[in-house]
């Protein structure tokens, strides 16, 4: 999927032909969705050779594309198709304004995880350890965007004491150093140490044998989570990337909207 959209986002922007295939049939004025329609059963045999059942299509909010949320494996996710209804894009979808993948959270208001099977012995806590909203984050301690993330949570603890993080050490293979900062930082048990590793601060060895880094790789594998920052709010909708403070607190006190049955 993310090779579809890589190779979609190139023919836009470098293929007259195909920048002009999302403006098909030249609306004009007024709404483009009033002389474009996709049902779900166009969308089923659109989609037919991925396999998965469509269970509902809807107008994207990036202009000139459907949304398609398809059912497969028991997850839902979602998948774009174009007004012309050649072209179908996947993977990640950023809003520039924002830098949000629309994708993303798209999927994440579709799937959820169970809370309970999260293990957070090993966890860091940042912020009131009694907090009534807890947001389980699995971070890495080289990366970039954690980095930029931290001081968000931060701020969030302290401007509402009802809501505190229990951070999980996940080290990505791209960073080489991250596997064993993260086990000095478990072994240590301290998020004063991430927040130094973060800064690009020296870390000490770990001080004891622990295979808590392996299971909790393990388990961002089994939950479908493969990038850090990831924060699992507590009714289990998960948002891949950092958020500023006021949009976790926004996300995190919202209701999600419940997909509609169909389109036309």
């Amino acid at each position: 999927m993310k090779h579809l959209f890589l190779l979609a986002v190139i023919f836009f922007f470098l293929t007259p032909t195909v920048a002009n295939a999302f403006q098909e049939g030249g609306c004009g004025a007024g709404d483009c969705r009033d002389c474009h329609a996709l049902t779900i059963p166009e969308a089923q045999t659109l989609l037919q050779d991925m396999g998965g059942t469509v269970r509902e299509v809807k107008p994207s909010e990036v202009p000139g594309m459907w949304a398609v949320h398809v059912e497969k494996d028991g997850k839902t996710f979602p998948v774009y198709i174009d007004f012309s209804k050649q072209y179908l894009i996947g993977g990640k979808v950023i809003k520039l304004a924002t830098r949000e993948d629309v994708a993303g959270l798209s999927y994440i208001n579709l799937n959820r995880v169970d809370v309970t099977k999260i293990p957070l012995a090993d966890a860091l806590v940042i912020g009131n350890p009694k907090a009534k909203q807890k947001i389980i984050v699995f971070d890495d301690p080289e990366c970039p965007a954690c980095k930029n993330f931290h001081p968000e949570m931060e701020k969030v603890v302290a401007e509402h004491k009802e809501i505190a993080f229990l951070v999980k050490m996940y080290p990505l293979q791209m960073h080489p150093n991250a596997y064993g900062k993260a086990k000095a930082i478990i072994c240590a048990k301290s998020a004063a140490m991430l927040a130094d590793s973060l800064q690009g601060k020296a870390v000490p060895l770990p001080t004891c044998e622990t295979d808590q880094v392996d299971k909790n790789i393990a388990l961002a594998k089994e939950l479908g989570v493969n990038s850090t920052p990831t924060m699992i709010f507590p009714d289990g909708r998960v948002f891949p990337g950092g958020r500023d403070a006021a949009t976790i607190v926004r996300l995190l006190n919202e209701k999600p909207t419940k997909p509609e049955k169909s389109a036309k």
